[in-house]
């Protein structure tokens, strides 16, 4: 199973983007991923522009609609040259399965490959805690609970993997097998600031627990060296 540490491009324009970039050498192109915030401030050119540069790219837009606009949205994106897309499980298994539906088709196919890209599933944001989930979305399972519950839907549906905490990933891949992956938000160096993350975890912890993909933003963008940082959360992560 292949791993992977993905940067999240967290700037609001192309050009700090691009001078972000800049900093890695010609041969080490990291796995990076789009968000929001780049995505809506950008447009879809930023996606392409990235791609031609020879980054994957995790499109991180957490499709969360109707199944059918889903389906037509998730096709719009793969064509953009996505390797990862993601839905939002709460969204329903017949959602999930028709965003699937729409990347098997040949119009969904990516312009640059065979293949389709990878659909993972958001379950549980690392930001929110069980407290948060209980008191104001009414969920009363647990948090470990409820993560496997819409993992288990998410597999069900025939998704690749899903978002989880790294806190989770163990009990993912023991309730879905180790084929399905997990992509882990929430990774901090030791003794680093957890800012307003709640599930956390190390490079190296995250590994141990199963993560197959860990999203590591701030330690990595907010660094005095970024290179250092994202060169020291793969050694850790990797080993």
């Amino acid at each position: 199973m292949p791993r992977d540490v993905i940067i999240p491009l967290d700037f609001s324009s192309a050009r700090e983007v691009y001078d972000f970039l800049a900093l890695f050498p010609e041969g080490e192109k990291p796995y990076v991923k789009i968000g929001m915030e780049l995505f809506y401030s950008e447009g879809p050119e930023i996606v392409r522009e990235i791609k031609r540069r020879g980054h994957r790219i995790f499109l991180d837009l957490k499709l969360h609609d109707i199944p059918n606009t889903v389906k037509k949205a998730a096709a719009a994106l793969a064509r953009l040259g996505a390797d990862i897309v993601n839905v939002h499980a709460a969204g329903t298994s017949e959602m999930m399965r028709a965003a699937l539906e729409s990347l098997t088709r040949p119009d969904g196919t990516r312009p640059q490959g065979t293949g389709r890209p990878l659909v993972i599933a958001v379950t549980q944001l690392t930001s929110t805690s069980e407290e948060r989930m209980r008191d104001e979305l009414l969920i009363s399972a647990g948090m470990e609970e409820t993560v496997l519950h819409y993992a288990q839907n998410a597999r069900a549906a025939g998704l690749d993997g899903v978002v989880c905490s790294p806190l989770e990933a163990a009990s993912v891949k023991a309730a879905c097998g180790p084929d399905f992956l997990t992509v882990t938000p929430g990774i901090r160096f030791a003794g680093s600031a957890a800012d307003d993350q709640t599930r956390i975890m190390t490079p190296e912890k995250a590994r141990e627990a199963g993560s197959d993909y860990i999203v590591v933003g701030r330690p990595i963008i907010a660094a005095a060296d970024p290179l250092a940082a994202y060169r020291r959360c793969v050694r850790e992560f990797l080993g």
